[in-house]
């Protein structure tokens, strides 16, 4: 499985996925962190960026965010991903948290730049 998760220079998770510095992706076997590896974002918002496709095409299949905007989770879901959003703190403290159960999706929902959703 891979997971990724909008990252910003600190190694926390970006509260904004459309304006992060990038993601870090985290392959998950054995509900073990086996590799991880950070891909530079793309320009623009985050829903109408490129983003998507390349993370489907490395085979991440779920992302974990703080706020998104649907449009987001719209463009995320088309292509193969789901969204877990209302996560924050340090990435690797995130992931363990996913692996161990610990974490639900809280909806939380970015509607500052309508431009974008």
């Amino acid at each position: 499985m891979k997971i990724a998760i909008p990252t910003s220079e600190l190694n926390m998770v970006d509260s904004h996925f459309g304006h992060c510095a990038g993601f870090t992706v985290f392959t998950i076997e054995n509900n073990a962190v086996v590799n991880k590896e950070v891909v530079a974002s793309g320009e623009g918002c985050g829903c109408k960026s490129n983003i998507a496709p390349i993370l489907a095409a490395m085979g991440v299949t779920l992302m974990l965010a703080g706020s998104m905007g649907e449009g987001a989770v719209s463009v995320l879901a088309m292509n193969g991903i789901q969204v877990l959003r209302g996560c924050s703190g340090n990435i690797d403290q995130v992931v363990k948290d996913y692996i161990d159960g610990n974490l639900v999706d809280d909806g939380t929902c970015c509607s500052h730049h309508e431009g974008c959703h």
